[in-house]
C-alpha cells in the first residue's frame, strides 16, 4: 500500500480522554500513532503530521497550539466544531474534518420521536399512569402538519426526510433563500424567521452554531410562533435565548418545546425549564446510540486510508463558516 510522502507512514496523534478510540488497530496499520490525554499533548503532536482528536470537545489543541507546528491535517469525532476553532487554527493551512453524517440518521430519529411525544402527548400520559389516573382525551396527529427545519446540512435533510415520511410538510431555513429541492418544500432565509414561523406547527433547530446563528432564537421569533406551535431543538443549546424561551413556555405563547441541547449544559438544578410541564428535556443524546462510537471511528479510517494515498479528505470543514459548506 503507498502511504505518506516518501513512503513513510505518517505520525498520528490521538487525544483521548479515557477509553481509547475504536478501531485502533486499523490506524496503527496505517500510521505511527501516538495516544495522548490533554496534559501529554504537546509531546505527542512534536513532529506529528495528524491529529484526531478523540476527546471531541478538549481546549488541548489550542492550548498546545505552540506544539501543533508541524500538523497538516486534524479530525474531529464530532459534527460541531464552533467551540474547537481559534484564529490561529482557522489562519493555518491545517486541513480540518469533522464527523458531519454519521449521527445525522439518529438525531432525525429523535426529532421525530420529539414531533411523536408531543403531538400524542406523551408525558401527560406518563404523569397520569404515575398518578393511576384513566382520563380519555385527543391527541394531535402529524400527518399534514408544517414544520420549519432550520438548518440545511446533512442533519436538516435527513430530519425533512423522515418527517416527510409521515406525511408532514417540510421547509427548510438556511443561509439563503432558495427554491425547494428534494428534500424541502422550499428554504427560506434564516435572517427571516420572525416573518416565516407564524405558519409553522414545529420549528426544528438543526443548525451549526456560528456567530451568526447564535442566539437565533430570541424573544422575536418566539412571540411570531403560532401558540399552538413547539420548538424542538437538536441542534445547539446556543441557538436558542433561554431566558425568552422560559418566559414564552411560561406564558404560553408557545404550546411546548423538546431540547436535547441547552444553554446552559448541562441544565443546572433548580433551573426553571426543569419545572415546566409542557417541556421535555434530554441529556445531550439525540446522536448517541449503541453502535456510534465505532460509526465515528470507520469514518476517521477512512479518512487516514485517504490521507495515506493522497485521495481528498471527507467532511472538509470550511474554517471560517465553522462547518463543511454544500458542495
Amino acid at each position: 500500500m503507498t502511504v505518506a510522502a516518501g513512503g513513510a507512514k505518517p505520525v498520528v496523534a490521538v487525544l483521548y480522554r479515557e477509553a481509547l478510540p475504536p478501531r485502533l488497530a486499523e490506524i496503527e496499520a496505517l500510521a505511527e500513532v501516538r495516544l495522548a490525554k490533554a496534559d501529554a499533548l504537546a509531546g505527542a503532536m512534536d513532529g506529528a503530521d495528524v491529529l484526531y482528536q478523540w476527546h471531541s470537545f478538549s481546549p488541548a489543541l489550542r492550548e498546545n497550539w505552540g506544539a501543533a507546528s508541524t500538523l497538516r491535517w486534524v479530525h474531529v469525532s464530532a459534527a460541531g466544531v464552533s467551540q474547537l476553532m481559534f484564529d490561529e487554527l482557522v489562519r493555518s493551512r491545517i486541513q480540518y474534518t469533522n464527523s458531519r453524517g454519521v449521527l445525522s440518521r439518529a438525531i432525525a430519529e429523535f426529532a421525530l420521536g420529539f414531533v411523536l411525544d408531543l403531538a400524542k402527548d406523551s408525558q401527560g400520559s406518563f404523569r397520569r399512569q404515575q398518578e393511576q389516573r384513566w382520563e380519555h382525551r385527543t391527541s394531535r396527529k402529524i400527518q399534514g402538519q408544517r414544520a420549519l427545519v432550520v438548518g440545511t446540512g446533512s442533519i436538516g435533510r435527513e430530519i425533512a426526510s423522515l418527517f416527510r415520511a409521515v406525511g408532514m410538510q417540510v421547509s427548510g431555513a438556511g443561509r439563503s433563500s432558495r427554491p425547494g429541492d428534494t428534500d424541502f418544500d422550499e428554504i427560506h432565509s434564516s435572517q427571516d424567521l420572525a416573518r416565516i414561523v407564524p405558519g409553522f406547527d414545529y420549528v426544528v433547530l438543526a443548525a451549526p452554531l456560528t456567530g451568526q446563528t447564535r442566539g437565533l432564537i430570541g424573544a422575536e421569533v418566539l412571540a411570531a410562533m403560532s401558540p399552538s406551535a413547539h420548538l424542538i431543538n437538536v441542534g445547539r443549546g446556543e441557538l436558542v435565548e433561554t431566558g425568552a424561551l422560559v418566559d414564552a413556555l411560561a406564558a404560553g405563547s408557545i404550546a411546548g418545546a423538546a431540547l436535547d441541547v441547552v444553554h446552559p449544559e448541562p441544565l443546572p438544578a433548580g433551573h426553571p425549564l426543569w419545572a415546566l410541564e409542557n417541556v421535555i428535556i434530554t441529556p445531550h443524546m439525540s446522536g448517541d446510540t449503541e453502535d456510534y462510537l465505532d460509526d465515528l471511528g470507520a469514518l476517521f479510517v477512512e479518512n487516514l486510508r485517504r490521507y495515506c494515498l493522497g485521495e481528498p479528505l471527507q467532511n472538509v470543514v470550511d474554517k471560517r463558516l465553522g462547518f463543511v459548506a454544500a458542495s
